[in-house]
Order: structure tokens, then sequence, then C-alpha cells
């Protein structure tokens, strides 16, 4: 017979991780407490771990030189193109 596994939600793993992170209690009384696993408690621990160091990252801009000279270069050639044809329809 097949095991059915129960679905827990983002706020419920998020939650049951963070008790595992603030180390107040053991992973047996957080797995008797929430009725999960030790595996999965442990697999939730690390993910929150892992996932929250990217939220301290540098999200500075990156150098956008290239794209806007690129941008320059287009709008200069619609501009010339726009006079040009201003200059045909006058005539």
């Amino acid at each position: 017979m097949a095991k059915i596994y129960k679905k827990h939600s983002s706020c419920f793993r998020l939650k049951v991780a963070l008790e595992a992170i603030k180390g107040k209690k053991t992973i047996a009384e957080l797995c008797q407490e929430f009725s999960v696993a030790a595996s999965q408690v442990s697999a939730w621990k690390k993910q929150v771990e892992e996932g929250a160091q990217s939220l301290f990252e540098s999200k500075r801009p990156k150098d956008h030189q290239e794209e806007i000279d690129k941008l320059h270069r287009v709008i200069g050639k619609i501009t010339a193109e726009r006079d040009f044809l201003e200059r045909v329809l006058k005539r």
C-alpha cells in the first residue's frame, strides 16, 4: 500500500524551520509537536538557512552603460528618420 504524504503549507514549513533554527527545542520535540519527520524538519531548516542568505545579497544595479549606449544609438537613428520624413513630406 502506498504512503499518502501530507502537503504542508509554506507558512507551516517556515514556522517549523524557524523553531528549529531558534534551538529552544530539540528536533525530536519539534517532530512530536508538529507531527512531522525529523528529516523533514532538518530539510526545511536547511532550506531557510540557505535561502535567507540571498535576502542580504547586494542588489546594486549592474553597469548598464552598453545598453544605454545602444538605446542612444536607436534614438539617434529614429530621430534622423523622423527628420528625413518631415523634410520629404514638406515638399
